[in-house]
């Protein structure tokens, strides 16, 4: 068996095992094994047999559902996995601020109604219990035992831990921080809309179980803006999940201590006493009821605006309590937070561009001030519907292994527990995307970027093609079922050209063209180098290709297909569904995908390409229509970028030797070597510089066992096989050719 597949095959069971059931599950005897003459359903909920010859596409042994073309699943039930009503109520909440006065909504009579079961009302009595915890009196005397140390002397390293981290929410500071966001939220955004529905069911989800409230994580302005949209409904406000340097702040740090935020070292390792502290200090708020807790699952600010992989650490904290049968069910409730502009658009750029991220200190939080006199259009909270912990598990995780062992006692999560809380963060990620609000400058940065870089920067795009080619695109994107806020009252032209002035720093609409700005040249004396002048322009791309990633989500699986149909100029059905699996693992680290669900995935992306007419699908083949030439031209162009970097970084390793490079020596390296490529001529996307970029490339080639990350000393190195980086690239390009697949029962892969 020669081309993609065999590569790709080798790369994936090489990982995973055999990528098709074996052929007594299929229902056949080869790869491919079809029932060619039951006559009778092969995919549950779907009537009728698959015909003479049909083949039946098996898939990876961990998925449930079947593919074959004409039986994808439903737009409801894709709607049921990531529900949203399309009519829902918005309301400003700023509109009421505004007509009773900043003061007056920071007196109101606040009377929220607290979980039917609190144990602790008190942030001192919440630290008292845990301290007191037998879980964590089993810790002090493991730690005392392993060390010099008494158990009094642990216990008093504890105490002072639960210092550093403990929240201490107090109602007058709420108030206080209530007043201050009213008058920032007013001068800074035009509109704060928040979904109503989503707000009335999370006031009752709040009385009936511990809730645990997951927000996306694009601005420092997510850390506050849900306990002030809570505050203002008559909802009890959270305890927050924050960064230890922010309580470093002067006075701001215990302002918002007594705010409810608690604060967590950004760097643990293996500190066993501050692990026990932290996961005892987060279950006991859930299982006390003390308030609903709020932290972000994906960690730090995704300095891109498009979703990054979960961290678990946190995750697992607070479904511990579930698992071990200490609570009946959690309710987590995923929220996503839209903005027309981020605040931070440019540190966040040039953090992307290896400048480091400011020091949080008070004294540049006040220096950050003058952002106060910008205009951010609006933002959007979007409150999703709360989520049963005990539903989504049903079926994934035996709780009773957790009756072997007393309660108290530290257990280590077995691996089916491990995969579920994996699963279950990634669910709530997707659940994010799927209910952040589009704006049109995120469209129309989209049709932005499919112009090189070079005519963008001198030239620019004529306003009439930016124009159509974005209403063309809003058409494209409500057809694949996208969140849009694209104002009615106003004219097309007049939304389009507000979104423009809105974000003056990234383009200019000069006569008939919209160029793209370039930052202002530093004073000095001498000319910039060229690697600096390919800095200003690649600082201004990243800002633009910010804003398309917040709407990548709606195109990411249509444009996979798109980009399988264009590199491997198949029509096989099997075949796509290889590359794009190929695809999947490749961006694993860089787009979200739910663990397991490369079927359903693959399926959403062949139902939203039918329906939008772009192809046609039979049992044998997927082809794409006439009609649908633009549209699988456009999505094929939106992956470019991502593709175009993937492989200057995987050209990298296969022409230099990385054995002896220590980590903080690597990420330079690789810079200056896609600087050169750009210089050069030979690559066109600036996007490759962003050293985001650069990790999530190493992370998919230690995920798929082609690179191999070596601990010596301090230094992490890494051991990269040559030969596979090479096929990746190839398979990549589309320099390795599919063919049709054709198996004998004892074939060997």
């Amino acid at each position: 068996m020669n081309g993609i597949l065999k590569d790709y095959i080798f790369l994936y069971t090489k990982i995973h095992g055999p990528v098709w059931s074996s052929p007594a599950q299929c229902g056949g005897s080869g790869l491919l094994g079809a029932r060619r003459s039951s006559g009778r359903s092969l995919v549950p909920g779907i009537s009728g047999g698959l015909g003479p010859g049909a083949p039946l596409f098996c898939t990876r042994k961990s998925e449930k559902h079947l593919f074959f073309p004409g039986a994808v699943c439903t737009e409801s039930q894709m709607a049921h996995t990531y529900p949203r009503s399309a009519n829902e109520e918005l309301v400003d909440i700023l509109e009421g601020t505004r007509l009773s006065g900043d003061l007056s909504h920071a007196l109101r009579t606040f009377s929220p109604q607290p979980y039917k079961d609190m144990t602790t009302s008190s942030a001192s009595d919440l630290s008292k219990k845990t301290l007191d915890s037998q879980y964590l009196q089993y810790v002090f005397k493991e730690i005392s035992a392993e060390s010099s140390l008494s158990m009094e002397e642990v216990k008093e390293d504890a105490r002072l831990l639960l210092d550093e981290m403990s929240q201490n929410l107090q109602l007058g500071f709420i108030r206080l921080m209530g007043y201050t966001l009213t008058k920032v939220l007013k001068r800074l955004y035009s509109k704060i809309y928040v979904n109503m529905e989503g707000l009335n069911t999370l006031q009752q989800a709040v009385r009936e179980n511990p809730v645990i409230l997951m927000p996306s994580h694009r601005s420092y302005i997510d850390f506050l803006i849900i306990s002030y949209v809570l505050f203002t409904y008559d909802i009890p406000v959270p305890v927050i999940a924050a960064g230890l340097p922010l309580a470093g702040m002067k006075l701001v740090g215990e302002i918002l201590r007594r705010s409810g935020a608690f604060f967590i070292r950004r760097s643990i390792g293996s500190d066993k006493l501050y692990w026990a502290v932290l996961s005892e200090y987060v279950k006991t708020i859930v299982r006390t009821g003390f308030a609903p807790l709020e932290f972000f699952v994906e960690g730090l600010r995704s300095r891109t605006l498009k979703s990054v992989p979960p961290k678990l650490g946190m995750m697992h904290m607070v479904l511990e309590p579930y698992f071990k049968g200490e609570v009946f069910d959690i309710t987590l409730v995923p929220i996503s937070i839209s903005y027309d502009r981020v605040l931070e658009e440019s540190l966040l750029a040039h953090e992307l561009l290896g400048i480091p991220k400011p020091k949080e200190t008070t004294r540049g939080l006040f220096k950050a001030t003058k952002v106060l006199q910008e205009d951010y259009g609006c933002m959007h909270v979007n409150f999703g519907r709360p989520l049963s912990v005990r539903e989504l598990c049903q079926g994934k995780i035996n709780r009773c292994q957790y009756n072997l062992t007393p309660r108290d006692l530290p257990q280590v999560p077995s691996a089916d527990v491990q995969a579920c809380v994996n699963w279950l963060a990634h669910l709530i990620v997707r659940i994010q995307e799927e209910g952040s609000c589009i704006s049109p400058w995120s469209l129309m940065a989209c049709v932005l970027l499919q112009c090189p870089t070079s005519t963008l920067k001198d030239r620019g795009m004529a306003w009439t093609e930016l124009k159509d080619s974005t209403l063309w695109l809003r058409k494209l994107a409500l057809r694949f079922r996208a969140h849009l806020h694209w104002p009615e009252k106003a004219s097309d032209q007049d939304v389009m050209s507000s979104m423009v002035a809105l974000h003056r720093s990234i383009v200019a609409h000069e006569g008939d063209r919209v160029c793209l700005v370039q930052e202002e040249r530093p004073r000095r004396k001498f000319e910039l180098s060229a690697e600096e002048e390919v800095n200003r322009t690649a600082a201004t791309v990243l800002m633009l290709a910010s804003y398309r990633n917040q709407t990548l989500h709606v195109f990411l699986r249509p444009a996979m297909l798109a980009t399988a149909v264009q590199v491997t100029n198949s029509t096989q059905p099997d075949e796509l569904f290889t590359f794009f699996c190929f695809l999947k693992d490749l961006f694993s680290s860089e787009f979200i995908f739910v663990p397991g669900e490369s079927t359903q995935d693959f399926e959403e992306a062949c139902l939203l390409m039918k329906g939008s007419g772009a192809v046609h699908m039979s049992p044998e083949e997927v082809t794409v229509t006439e009609a649908g030439q633009q549209i699988v031209s456009f999505l094929h162009s939106l992956l470019q970028p991502f593709i175009q970097s993937y492989q200057a970084i995987l050209e990298f390793f296969s022409e230099n030797e990385t054995k002896d490079m220590p980590e903080k020596q690597l990420y330079p390296t690789m810079r200056s070597f896609v600087m050169n490529l750009i210089l050069s001529g030979e690559l066109q996307t600036y996007e490759a510089l962003s050293s985001d970029t650069h990790k999530n490339v190493l992370s998919a080639l230690c995920t798929l066992r082609v690179m191999t990350k070596l601990r010596e000393s301090k230094e992490n190195k890494y051991q990269v096989d040559t030969a596979a980086v090479k096929r990746i690239s190839d398979i990549l390009c589309g320099k390795i050719s599919p063919q049709l697949l054709h198996r004998t029962p004892h074939a060997k892969l």
